[in-house]
């Protein structure tokens, strides 16, 4: 008998999703489109179709109405694939409804939430966070995860709740995100993405560095003209400071 008449038509598994959270402070398209393109110096595949987020914690009390629709086409016009809106008030459920968005719930009430200072929007993040093998991640213990091969070009690795350490090279074009930090033993290329849960005393370490792009807690620095010479070539670490995102070599207080 042919074996594909015991596989399920469908199956539905638990999967880890990582997405960009997009914070307003204004529904103003002309401000939200300035900024975008601002941010993204007109390059088209800053953002490479992201699943994100929309989050309108951040918005003044009393904001005139909103339009998703146009909010929505908008961040589609910059490669920023909206599914969701997070701390949105109860009146504007059913018209994000409408538009096809799901509504993720607030974990604090929202006064609370409006009287906390906005953080910087989060750097780019993956879509579904995926090893090439098993055998190429592993717990270490409860709070880390090994990688021992290779992270390839297009690769994504997410270390869900833990620190990630890899020991082979990162390559241009891979991104490996950790909700703690991040540790490579080699090469770093590609993107770096630590406190991805927001952890802002997470850090990045490699021993030689050479990444497009790092965040910290959704706070992020890009290396278009390359990364600073006097730390590329020895082990260096990356913190943040505030909003800053800072550079250090890891044997000394020097910092870029």
């Amino acid at each position: 008998m042919s074996k594909s008449l015991f596989q399920k038509p469908i199956e539905i598994k638990i999967s880890t999703v990582v997405a960009v959270s997009a914070i307003l402070s204004t529904a103003d398209r002309l401000a939200l489109d300035a900024a975008l393109a601002e941010m993204t110096g007109g390059t088209t595949d800053f953002f490479e179709d992201d699943l994100t987020v929309i989050d309108v914690a951040a918005l003044p009390a009393g904001s005139a109405q909103i339009d998703w629709a146009g909010i929505i086409a908008l961040l589609k016009k910059y490669r920023l694939n909206p599914v969701a809106v997070r701390n949105a008030p109860p009146s504007m459920a059913a018209e994000i409804a409408a538009h096809g968005l799901s509504i993720e719930t607030a974990t604090k009430p929202r006064d609370e939430q409006e009287a906390a200072p906005a953080k910087p929007a989060p750097a780019p993040a993956a879509a579904a966070p995926a090893p090439a093998a098993p055998a190429e991640g592993f717990p270490g213990n409860a709070g880390v995860m090994i990688i021992d091969t290779p992270v390839r070009a297009g690769q994504r690795i997410y270390a869900r709740g833990c620190d990630l350490i890899i020991t082979a090279v990162v390559n241009n074009g891979a991104e490996i995100i950790a909700d703690g930090s991040i540790h490579v033993y080699n090469t770093l290329n590609g993107r770096a993405l630590a406190g991805a849960s927001g952890n802002a005393d997470a850090r990045i370490f490699a021993m030689t560095m050479s990444p497009e792009l790092v965040s910290i807690a959704g706070v992020y620095r890009t290396f278009e003209d390359g990364f600073p010479a006097e730390y590329a070539r020895s082990p260096a670490q990356i913190r943040l400071v505030g909003d800053r995102i800072d550079i250090l070599s890891v044997n000394s207080a020097n910092r870029a």
